[in-house]
């Protein structure tokens, strides 16, 4: 004989199992839509057209200390220091590491 919670404590088996993925599609795209404020400097996913530095591939963590330096003065910068008044440690951490997951272009040809 079936119990009668048995449907109940299914359901919920599989909604406990869902939380952590539907945590990890948000968290994504919170970090997406942090990096995208980057894209007219750093180019579309972290790929820049012009001398500023592109961020794609780059170390999450390279990445972080970089902002951390604009961010203190260690790094003189003309306007990062300013954009950065605007992030949370925790945006920037997202930002970071998506920028860390994009596949850096190669080399262009000499």
């Amino acid at each position: 004989m079936t119990s009668p919670l048995r449907p109940l404590l299914a359901a919920l088996s599989a909604v406990t199992l869902a939380l952590p993925a539907a945590a990890r599609a948000d968290e994504a795209l919170a970090a997406r839509s942090v990096a995208a404020t980057c894209a007219n400097c750093h180019g579309t996913d972290g790929h820049s057209r012009s001398t500023i530095k592109s961020l794609a591939g780059q170390p999450a963590e390279r990445i972080l200390q970089s902002l951390a330096d604009f961010r203190s003065g260690a790094q003189p910068s003309t306007i990062m220091a300013q954009i950065l008044r605007g992030y949370s440690d925790e945006q920037l951490r997202l930002a970071a590491q998506w920028f860390a997951a994009q596949p850096a272009l190669p080399a262009p040809a000499r």
